[in-house]
C-alpha cells in the first residue's frame, strides 16, 4: 500500500549550521585590543630634549639646576635620562589603561551574551 503523504518522498532539509557571529565579533574585539597594546607599548615617543629645554634646564638663570651637577655635560646626560624614564612611565600607564578598558569591555560583552542566551532560551 502506498503512503498517503505526498511529501514523504522528499527528504527533510538538513539542519542549518549555526553561525557564530558573537564568537567572531568577540575575537575581532580581542585582536583590536591586542594590536592597540602592541602599538602603544612599541611607540618610541620624543625623548631627546630640545635646545630650548636644555637651555632652560641646564643653562644659567633663575630656573637652572646646573648647580646640582658637576658639569653641563653631566646635567645634559641626567636630563636626557629623566625624559626617557618619564616616557617609559607614561607608556606603562597608557598600556595599563588600555588593559583596564579591555577588561571592562570583555566583562560587558560577557554580560550581554549571557542576557542574550537567557532570552533565547525562553
Amino acid at each position: 500500500m502506498a503512503s498517503t503523504n505526498p511529501y514523504a518522498a522528499y527528504p527533510s532539509p538538513a539542519p542549518r549550521k549555526k553561525r557564530r557571529v558573537f564568537l567572531w565579533f568577540f575575537l575581532a574585539i580581542q585582536l583590536i585590543f591586542l594590536v592597540w597594546i602592541i602599538v602603544g607599548a612599541a611607540s618610541a615617543g620624543h625623548t631627546e630634549p630640545s635646545a630650548t629645554q636644555m637651555a632652560q634646564y641646564c643653562g644659567h638663570g633663575p630656573d637652572s639646576v646646573l648647580a646640582l651637577y658637576k658639569s653641563k655635560a653631566d646635567c645634559t646626560a641626567h636630563y636626557s635620562r629623566v625624559l626617557s624614564d618619564a616616557a617609559g612611565a607614561g607608556r606603562g600607564i597608557g598600556v595599563a589603561l588600555v588593559v583596564i578598558v579591555w577588561i571592562v569591555v570583555d566583562f560587558l560583552l560577557g554580560v550581554v551574551y549571557g542576557i542574550y542566551r537567557l532570552a533565547k532560551r525562553v
